[in-house]
């Protein structure tokens, strides 16, 4: 019998009317689900977080390592020009990352769900309206990168100087034609997970990190290709990541999910939900570019009244932007793992697995960050010097900056999977406003506010040093938010739990 919970999950979405016809040989109904999906309504709660999240968490690595082994192999091979480059290019590319995450992790959230109900045929259309709506937007980005106007225009809006504008120019465009693979490799990837089989959803991107450290080190180290060898490096790693995601769902034998030429036709209620379910995921990543056109523009300025200078000070705070994005992607991962466990139970009616996954869930990313913390706090030094920083002057910054930014980093794992959950458990209001608390909210007006208050309090600081100082007051506003949320939301789920006993 259907569960008033998972009731309300179905008629969260509206019937779709023209949508494209229903997908053959997808069976619907609980009865028969193959034992992969079964067992996450089923099988003890820490042991499925383990499974799940530890393919999860080494593929948020992966994917976050990209723009790490950019920026490794070319401040190696440039040096700080090289960081400067990637350091303009970083909103673009969080911009990428956003659209991908918008259609992939709306479409895997909606799929979960669906599964949890015993609705096979609605996950499969979910799973080919996200790849028809990778398509599309792969068309539109590839349309930016041949308009000169509108990539000046992100240039300028990312504060580039006449010094890195050319090379940064030449970066992203490469990177626009390869969207396409991101999107593919990266959002439709989730759906391997939400099929039962973590292992192979890491293996994707695993092919993708490697193929992309072995060009980069052709292109860039042995060929001398520079900032244009990294990019199209970084489109080859997507490429062969992307081949694999799509291999899986159209060949493995044994697949609960399958790639169907009549699911590609979008639907527009579908494609309307999947939307509003990725839409915290994109929010995310969407106030990320919006906090670093803001802070690229507040460096040129503070920098440049400065003793490190606009350049350095992009190539400084582009390493701390770097090493944020590595921290913060296994906490993003665990979040994520933990969302086709959330869904399923949460649309079958288990209200008890979904309170204890999402506690323990916690405990795994607060445990996390813990870890991270303390190797930034114990070696900052050593991590400075892997983006080969060596001006004595500009590394005591880096520095001093790395060890402010991170101060709250043990408890943002709260904070982004407390988030998350209510993507999971089909309730995006919420979810999106949590998500845009700490980036637009907080974040934002802090860091255009704080370089003219902070100095006046703290004579010592300068209004460069006040730009690492907002992260962890926003963090702190930000975690201190999610926590009044999920005190609601432990209340309703009880009161859930007495109406249905």
């Amino acid at each position: 019998m259907t569960t008033r919970s998972a009731q309300a999950i179905n008629e969260a979405e509206p019937a779709e009317e023209g949508r494209a016809p229903s997908c053959p040989d997808a069976g619907q109904g609980a009865h028969g689900e193959p034992e992969r999906l079964a067992r996450m309504g089923t099988a003890p709660i820490p042991k499925l977080i383990v499974e799940f999240a530890v393919p999860s968490v080494v593929g948020m690595v992966v994917n976050g390592s990209y723009n790490l082994i950019d920026s490794i192999f070319l401040g190696n091979a440039v040096g700080e020009m090289g960081l400067s480059v990637v350091t303009v290019a970083n909103p673009i590319m969080i911009v990428f990352m956003a659209l991908a995450m918008l259609v992939g992790n709306g479409g895997n959230a909606l799929a979960a769900l669906r599964l949890g109900a015993g609705n096979r045929d609605a996950a499969e259309r979910a799973l080919g309206n996200v790849i028809g709506l990778s398509l599309l937007l792969a068309v539109i980005v590839a349309a930016v990168a041949l308009n000169p106007a509108f990539l000046d225009w992100l240039l300028t809006a990312s504060s580039a100087t006449d010094e890195v504008r050319p090379q940064a120019r030449v970066f992203i465009q490469i990177l626009c034609f390869g969207f396409v693979f991101q999107c593919i490799g990266m959002g439709v990837n989730n759906f391997i997970r939400t099929a039962g089989a973590p292992a192979r959803a890491l293996g994707t991107m695993v092919i993708g990190l490697v193929a992309a450290t072995a060009f980069n080190f052709l292109f860039v180290i042995v060929l001398g290709w520079g900032v244009a060898g990294s990019a199209i490096a970084t489109i080859a790693g997507t490429a062969c990541s992307a081949g694999a995601v799509l291999w899986y769902f159209l060949f493995a034998p044994d697949v609960p999910l399958r790639i169907r030429a009549r699911c590609l036709v979008p639907a527009p209620r579908l494609v309307g939900t999947i939307l509003a379910f990725g839409f915290p995921s994109f929010a995310v990543q969407a106030g990320m570019a919006a906090v670093n056109f803001v802070l690229n523009f507040q460096l040129v300025a503070y920098g440049a009244a400065s003793p490190v200078g606009a350049e350095d000070a992009l190539a400084a705070i582009g390493v701390l932007n770097r090493i944020g994005m590595f921290t913060v992607m296994p906490l993003i991962g665990i979040a994520v793992a933990l969302q086709p466990l959330l869904g399923y139970n949460y649309g079958a009616g288990r209200i008890d697995r979904v309170r204890k996954t999402l506690w323990l869930g916690i405990a795994a990313a607060t445990g996390f960050g813990v870890v991270e913390w303390a190797a930034i706090m114990l070696a900052p030094e050593a991590i400075v010097a892997a983006f080969s920083i060596t001006h004595p002057g500009l590394v005591e910054f880096t520095v001093f900056a790395l060890r402010v930014q991170f101060v709250m980093l043990p408890f943002v794992g709260f904070q982004i999977v407390g988030s998350n959950y209510f993507q999971a458990t089909g309730q995006p209001a919420k979810s999106i406003f949590l998500t845009l608390t700490r980036q637009i909210l907080f974040l934002v007006p802090l860091l255009l506010v704080l370089p003219g208050v902070l100095p006046r309090i703290a004579p010592g600081l300068t209004g460069l040093d006040a730009l690492y100082f907002a992260a962890p007051i926003s963090d702190f506003l930000a975690i201190f938010t999610v926590a009044v949320f999920i005190a609601w939301e432990m209340r309703r789920l009880r009161r859930m739990e007495a109406a249905e006993a």
